[in-house]
């Protein structure tokens, strides 16, 4: 790398000081402070789960879990899914904090007890459904840590995807070339490490589908088949076999299909359902059928 790529004028203050016009797609809703914003109740639909969340990667690991619990015939897994649009800081409303001090998607309410549950982080929530459905968790006790290893390693390793690469790649105010570096360099190896072991494996856990691929393939398998960061050339994804092979064949699953639905504002309007609150929502409540609808009302 050539001396000049540096950016040789910055030196730290003693203090730092948050500065609100720092750049960045997200620099309006990124802040230091934790709390809420302002006084917004969360709405409640009909379900026991109620879930409060956008289409991101995290977001889809538990729609995705949903509707294949749902595919199992698991009645009880039955949602309303509400739209959190985190671009315009609904994620910091003070019903919202109640459901997740930490202000991020996705957030679930779990009311089938009687008495609310408030359960965040997407692995968190993706472990309490699986126990609590019995379905996607190994119950062999010499399986279950394999599973459990794969589900913690994506919730530790995403952020250099999202926050480090993802961040600096696509998103940051100017190109850096040390930090793109860094964790294109970082993302590589996470990339190679599950390439490896999909080698020798169906899925993370060998030959059973369960919560680890869940979690894992909305973020690496978007990555590979190039749905995030329009990245896919650049860190040569094509080059990971076995991880195009994963990715193609959890893509092919129905409820995989449904769940990328969900909450999702992006992509062809047949492809979004902005609010999920009933199966029959993915045949009548799309995006092109509601503005179809506005549009000859």
């Amino acid at each position: 790398m050539s001396e000049q790529n540096y950016p040789s004028s910055y030196e730290p203050a003693a203090v730092w000081k948050w500065e609100n016009e720092n750049g960045g797609q997200f620099a309006s809703i990124n802040r230091p402070t934790a709390g809420p914003t302002h006084d917004k109740v969360l709405p409640v639909g009909k379900h026991p789960l109620q879930l409060y969340s956008l289409a991101t990667p995290n977001g889809v690991k538990v729609t995705v879990l949903l509707e294949e619990l749902l595919a199992l015939g698991f009645s009880g897994a039955e949602y309303d899914a509400w739209l959190i649009t985190i671009r315009d800081g609904e994620q910091f409303g003070s019903g919202f904090v109640e459901a997740n001090p930490n202000s991020k998607i996705p957030a679930l309410m779990d009311h089938s007890s009687g008495t609310p549950v408030r359960v965040f982080e997407s692995g968190a929530i993706l472990l309490h459904l699986a126990e609590k459905f019995g379905a996607f968790l190994p119950s062999d006790p010499n399986k279950r840590p394999e599973c459990l290893s794969w589900l913690f390693w994506q919730m530790g390793s995403a952020p250099y995807l999202g926050g480090g690469f993802g961040h600096f790649y696509s998103y940051a105010p100017f190109k850096i070339e040390y930090c793109i570096d860094r964790f294109a360099m970082e993302v590589k190896r996470q990339l190679d490490v599950l390439d490896r072991h999909l080698a020798d494996n169906q899925y993370m856990c060998g030959e059973e589908y369960t919560v680890a691929d869940m979690a894992i393939w909305p973020w690496y398998g978007a990555l590979v088949s190039n749905n995030v960061y329009s990245a896919a050339e650049f860190l040569d994804a094509g080059s990971y076999k076995h991880m195009a092979r994963w990715t193609e064949e959890i893509a092919a699953r129905d409820a995989v299909k449904r769940g990328r639905m969900v909450n999702r504002t992006s992509g062809p309007l047949e492809g979004q359902l902005r609010e999920r609150h009933d199966a029959s929502d993915f045949a009548s409540k799309t995006q092109d059928k509601i503005e179809a609808a506005e549009g000859g009302s």
